[in-house]
């Protein structure tokens, strides 16, 4: 178990927890599908390493590295 913000381009993740603090971004991110049990894959970062780019449900977004602090995930 490690955080988004720890795993490397081309890894597989299943969200295991986001934190409940600060409540707008676990809003932000659960409208953006990403929710306890969602498979997220993460394609790859900008030049300087954030943000990061991720496919969720079919979807692709990008996120902080900061953003990503709070979701705890479970490399496959």
């Amino acid at each position: 178990m490690t955080t988004l913000s720890q795993a490397s381009s081309g890894d597989n993740c299943v969200v295991l927890e986001v934190a409940p603090e600060p409540v707008e971004l676990r809003n932000r991110l659960y409208a953006l599908g990403i929710i306890p049990g969602s498979a997220i894959q993460v394609l790859r970062f900008a030049p300087m390493g954030d943000p990061m780019q991720l496919k969720v449900s079919g979807s692709f977004i990008s996120i902080r590295r900061r953003e990503a602090e709070i979701i705890q995930v479970e490399i496959q």
